[in-house]
């Protein structure tokens, strides 16, 4: 599975079956974790077969079942939009390695996620982890003009970019980000609300997937 398919075929999932992450895609998820701390500088962490912080909690937004598995996506203050990008890039490995997953901001329990934090670092956000009972449902997307400056003569790497971006996940489906072109020098932009910057971080992993990095620059 490619990474653009992975996108395509990636949907939110919060039933999941009573099935364990087996060791070796354990170990995998793991692998890729300590390339993406060492790369970012974040502190995320992977915690298996933990079902206290998804427990008897009274859902804010979906309904969550079965939930053993998760990431927690720790750092420090101002790395939200890393927290994204890296988190989304961890979203789709799990997806290309057979696992359903979903960002969850609220639906938990955080003083359940027994996370190990450094000076000056706090858990974001947790991302829901396992095999789906479903492969969810695709969400409703803005048109392409709604987020960004597309016009008839823009070229097909920028189209493609903004195609993927609005094929990730936001808060509440929110999609409140913009993209706006110059030449190949691309800008991004979060709009206001919750979870706006941690939102940009995910569009953007999406979109250098789908207009590919060699063929612009981020402004």
């Amino acid at each position: 599975m490619t990474l653009m398919e992975a996108i395509e075929q990636r949907h939110s999932v919060r039933q999941f079956e009573d099935k364990l992450i087996d060791a070796e895609t354990a170990a995998k998820l793991k692998a890729e974790i300590d390339t993406v701390n060492h790369d970012s500088g974040l502190h995320i962490q992977l915690f298996t077969d933990e079902s206290e912080a998804f427990k008897g909690n009274e859902p804010h937004y979906g309904q969550f079942s079965g939930c053993k598995n998760y990431f927690a996506l720790v750092g420090k203050k101002g790395m939200d939009e890393k927290i994204g990008y890296y988190g989304q890039r961890l979203v789709l490995y799990a997806q290309q390695l057979g696992l359903n997953t979903c960002w969850v901001a609220l639906t938990y329990k955080k003083g359940k996620v027994v996370v190990d934090t450094a000076s000056g670092e706090k858990l974001y956000i947790v991302i829901a982890l396992g095999y789906g009972k479903t492969q969810g449902a695709a969400h409703k997307v803005k048109e392409e003009t709604a987020v960004s400056d597309i016009a008839p003569d823009s070229p097909d790497w920028y189209r493609n970019g903004v195609k993927a971006a609005l094929l990730a996940p936001t808060a509440m489906n929110q999609q409140k980000f913009k993209f706006s072109r110059a030449g190949d020098k691309v800008n991004a932009k979060a709009g206001m609300g919750f979870y706006t910057k941690i939102d940009l971080g995910i569009v953007k992993y999406n979109f250098e997937i789908g207009a590919g990095k060699d063929s612009f620059n981020w402004a």
